[in-house]
C-alpha cells in the first residue's frame, strides 16, 4: 500500500534573534509534505502557519489534518514547528527550569512572538525556494502571524489564506478579553442548553473540590479555578460532547472522583506539551500600549457570574491567570518570567496598518461567525483595513472548521484569492 504521503524532514539554524545574527541560534524544524504521485514534480509551495501560540504543526496521517489531502493536489506543503514548539527547540518547563533568572528567560521567551516566526519563515523559504514567493494557510494564531507576515515581508507572499484568524490591528490585551468573556459566557450557557445535567454535575465536582484535597497523578490539586479552564474545549466543533463524556466518567461508583477524569483532567489542562501557550497567550497583544498586565485577570472582575461560588458554574475560556504559574507544574518554572512578560510596556508593534491598506497580496479569509476564541467584530474590522482582501463569514463550522471541513474550505479559500467565488 503507497503511503498517504511522500514527507521530508528539514532543520533550519536561525538566530534567535533576528536583529543579532552573530548571537546565539537555536534550531526550526519543519516537515515537508507532498502527494506521493507528485513528488517528483516542481509544485508551488503552501506554509502551513499553525495555531495557539505554542502548538507544534500537525503530524500527517491519513485523514489528519482534514485540509492536507487537499492541499497536496495542487501543492507541496510545509509544516512549521513554529520556534519553541515540537521539534524547534523546545521550549519545556525542564528548558526553563535552567535558566540563571527569571529575568533571563523572560528576555530569551520575548524572542518567540509572530516577529520572529516570520522572519524565521523568511529564511526558510529562501532556502528552499529561493526567490520565488509561496501561499500561506493561517489557522487562528497562525492568522495573527499572516497579518504580520503582510506587514513585514509581503514579497515572500503570493497567496495567503486564514481561518478564523484575523487579529485586531490595534486591541489591547484588555480589549480582547473584554470582548471574550460574554462570548464564553454564552458559549458554556448553550453546553448546558444540551446537556442540562452537565450544570449540577460541575457544581457537584467544585463542591467536592472545595472540600477535599485532591491530587491530580502529577501531584498538582485540583481546584475549582483549574477545573473551569476545561472549558477552553467549547469553542471547537466537537467541544461539547469532549467535556459531556469527560463528565459522563468524573466519578467513581466506589466514591469520589475516578481516576480516568483525574489523568484526563490533568492531560487537558497541564500545558506539558505546549506551556508556550499560557506563557505567551497575552504578549499577543503587546504592541507599545502598556504593560498586557494580566489582563484576562483584570477583565474578570466586571463579570461578576464568573464567580467559583455561582450556580451554575460558569467555565472559562482563552484566558490566562497568573495563579496558574503557581499551581500548574508545567507552567511553574516560567512563573517569574510570566510575571515580568506582563509587566513589559515596551514590545515593538507586529502589524504595520499603512502597508496593510496597502497589500496587494491575495487574501482570502473565513471569519466564524460565533468564534469563540477570535472575535468576530474585531476580525472583520482587520478585514475592512487590509487591501486585497476577500472574507466569507460563516457559522457552518466552529474554531476548527479548517480541519473537520475536509478540503471543502481551503478550496473556497483558494477559489476566493483567484476571484473564483
Amino acid at each position: 500500500m503507497n503511503p498517504a504521503y511522500a514527507t521530508a524532514d528539514h532543520t533550519f539554524t536561525v538566530p534567535l534573534d533576528h536583529a543579532d545574527p552573530d548571537g546565539p541560534a537555536i534550531e526550526v524544524f519543519a516537515r515537508e509534505v507532498a502527494d506521493p504521485a507528485r513528488a517528483g514534480e516542481r509544485l508551488p509551495w503552501l506554509l502551513f502557519l499553525q495555531g495557539g501560540p505554542g502548538g507544534k504543526s500537525p503530524r500527517p496521517s491519513a485523514g489528519s489534518p482534514g485540509w492536507l489531502a487537499r492541499a497536496v493536489k495542487t501543492h507541496r506543503v510545509l509544516l512549521l514547528d513554529q520556534r519553541g514548539t515540537g521539534r524547534s527547540t523546545p521550549v519545556t518547563a525542564r528548558a526553563a527550569s535552567r535558566f540563571p533568572s527569571a529575568a533571563a528567560l523572560a528576555a530569551h521567551l520575548s524572542h518567540f512572538r509572530a516577529d520572529a516566526i516570520v522572519d524565521d519563515a523568511e529564511l526558510i523559504r529562501r532556502r528552499l525556494c529561493g526567490d520565488e514567493p509561496w501561499e500561506t494557510l493561517g489557522q487562528s494564531y497562525g492568522g495573527f502571524l499572516t497579518l504580520t507576515y503582510l506587514s513585514r515581508a509581503p514579497q515572500g507572499l503570493r497567496a495567503c489564506y486564514v481561518t478564523g484568524g484575523l487579529p485586531g490591528l490595534t486591541a489591547t490585551a484588555q480589549e480582547v478579553y473584554a470582548r471574550t468573556y460574554p462570548r464564553v459566557r454564552d458559549r458554556v450557557h448553550a453546553h448546558y442548553a444540551r446537556y442540562p445535567a452537565d450544570a449540577p454535575l460541575l457544581r457537584k465536582i467544585a463542591d467536592l473540590l472545595d472540600a477535599e484535597d485532591v491530587r491530580l497523578p502529577d501531584g498538582d490539586r485540583l481546584t475549582t479555578r483549574r477545573l473551569r479552564t476545561l472549558g477552553l474545549a467549547l469553542g471547537m466543533g466537537d467541544g461539547f460532547e469532549r467535556l459531556h463524556w469527560l463528565l459522563d466518567e468524573a466519578f467513581d461508583p466506589a466514591g469520589g472522583l475516578s481516576d480516568t477524569f483525574l489523568h484526563q483532567v490533568a492531560a487537558l489542562t497541564g500545558f506539558t506539551g505546549n506551556p508556550l501557550y499560557g506563557v505567551l497567550q497575552e504578549s499577543l497583544y503587546g504592541q507599545g500600549a502598556g504593560p498586557t498586565g494580566w489582563a484576562a485577570h483584570r477583565a474578570l472582575a466586571a463579570h461578576p457570574e464568573f464567580a467559583e461560588d455561582a450556580d451554575p458554574l460558569l467555565l472559562t475560556g482563552e484566558m490566562m491567570y497568573p495563579w496558574m504559574f503557581r499551581d500548574i507544574a508545567g507552567l511553574r518554572p516560567f512563573a517569574g518570567a510570566a510575571d515580568l512578560l506582563a509587566e513589559r510596556a515596551d514590545w515593538p508593534p507586529l502589524y504595520d496598518p499603512a502597508r496593510l491598506a496597502a497589500n496587494e497580496v491575495p487574501l482570502a479569509a473565513l471569519v466564524y461567525h460565533d468564534d469563540m476564541y477570535v472575535d468576530a467584530g474585531l476580525s472583520l474590522a482587520t478585514a475592512r483595513s487590509v487591501g486585497a482582501a476577500r472574507v466569507w463569514v460563516t457559522n457552518e463550522w466552529e474554531h476548527d472548521g479548517v480541519h473537520v471541513s475536509g478540503g471543502r474550505v481551503l478550496s473556497r479559500l483558494m477559489d476566493m484569492a483567484v476571484g473564483r467565488a
